[in-house]
């Protein structure tokens, strides 16, 4: 079996949790070096690996074939070039970048280099989408013609971190946003249209805190919406479709879980609670049937291994570098619509 020997760049929040503990537990991967400013930490989860402070040591480092960026935003565009022009290829934690154009950039790159380019879209692996996507796949809900994704959150006060403060690519719609819209186009495709709202609540807000984003697609309607004034931010999903409805509450478990330093291993694993079992509502012959569905396990560990397979096996990119360049587009799009107050059409 080949190993993936893998340069981690960033060993902070998103290192630490969700790369770092899923690569640990697949076999087939080896993480050789670190960039980090923090190598007692690095040390302490990871062992004896080497921690550097430059990506230099990485990039010249011929047998490291992956990199994976967990930067904030505003260094993932020039680390993902230089990665890219080295001859490695690249993960890069989402959002993939601040603009269309820094992606277009990195997507012609990593194609005249035939490397892969993908974006860390782990929500695509939360138990709660994976069972949305059976439901929908398997005609259960029938034509669906709304589509409602929530990711709220109660943080009612601003808080000192880079993601909150004044400056490119900060703010929950990139966070956030990201995830939702990712989702909703991995379900449906380009939409027709965005119209969005984008804005400050809370006081001392710099960079947004709120976002609604409608995406019409014909008949079909998909709402994204996050808030960070949410006391009761329980709700996750509603979709409603000809023959039926379905409503989720909760979230996924992983990411509690990596949090609390446990391995991403196991039969229960990603598992849901019963409780939060989404509540499926359908028509039949005129009649109202309700009944809980038991949520799909969820698995972070599932983007890592696709990623191998299409570095080692030529298997197709679990997310692509196209893909990540339409979030942007539609982040964007959205910062637009909620400025200029109207609908933006592709």
């Amino acid at each position: 079996m080949q190993i993936l020997k893998v340069g981690l760049i960033g060993y902070g929040f998103s290192g630490a949790v969700f790369h770092a503990p899923l690569l640990a537990v697949l076999e087939n991967f080896e993480i050789t070096k670190v960039l980090s400013s923090n190598p007692e930490k690095v040390h302490e989860d990871l062992g004896n690996v080497e921690v550097v402070s430059n990506i230099q040591h990485i990039l010249d480092d011929s047998s490291i074939q992956l990199v994976i960026i967990t930067t904030p935003n505003i260094l993932h565009f020039e680390m993902a070039k230089q990665s890219l022009l080295a001859g490695k290829h690249v993960v890069l934690e989402k959002p993939m970048v601040n603009t269309v154009e820094e992606a277009k950039q990195l997507v012609r790159i990593a194609k005249e280099r035939n490397l892969m380019l993908s974006v860390y879209q782990n929500r695509r692996w939360d138990n709660d989408f994976l069972t949305i996507k059976q439901l929908i796949a398997e005609g259960t809900l029938g034509e669906i013609k709304t589509y409602e994704a929530h990711f709220d959150r109660y943080r009612p006060d601003v808080q000192n971190r880079w993601r909150e403060q004044a400056g490119e690519g900060s703010g929950i719609l990139y966070d956030l946003g990201s995830h939702l819209i990712d989702q909703a186009l991995h379900l449906f495709g380009t939409p027709q249209f965005v119209q969005a709202d984008v804005l400050n609540q809370r006081d001392g807000a710099v960079t947004d805190d709120y976002f609604h984003v409608v995406l019409g697609y014909n008949t079909m309607r998909v709402i994204l919406h996050s808030g960070s004034i949410v006391p009761a931010h329980d709700l996750k999903y509603i979709v409603h479709g000809e023959k039926g409805s379905f409503i989720k509450y909760g979230l996924d478990s992983q990411e509690a879980a990596l949090k609390a330093g446990k391995k991403p291993i196991g039969e229960e694993w990603g598992a849901d609670d019963p409780d939060k079992y989404g509540l499926l509502t359908s028509i039949k012959d005129g009649k109202t049937i309700s009944q809980k569905v038991k949520t799909i396990a969820g698995s972070y560990a599932t983007y890592y291994q696709k990623v191998y397979e299409h570095i080692v096996e030529n298997k197709p990119s679990p997310v692509t570098a196209e893909e990540g360049l339409m979030t942007i587009k539609i982040i964007e799009l959205a910062k637009q619509s909620s400025k200029e107050k109207r609908a933006i059409y592709l």
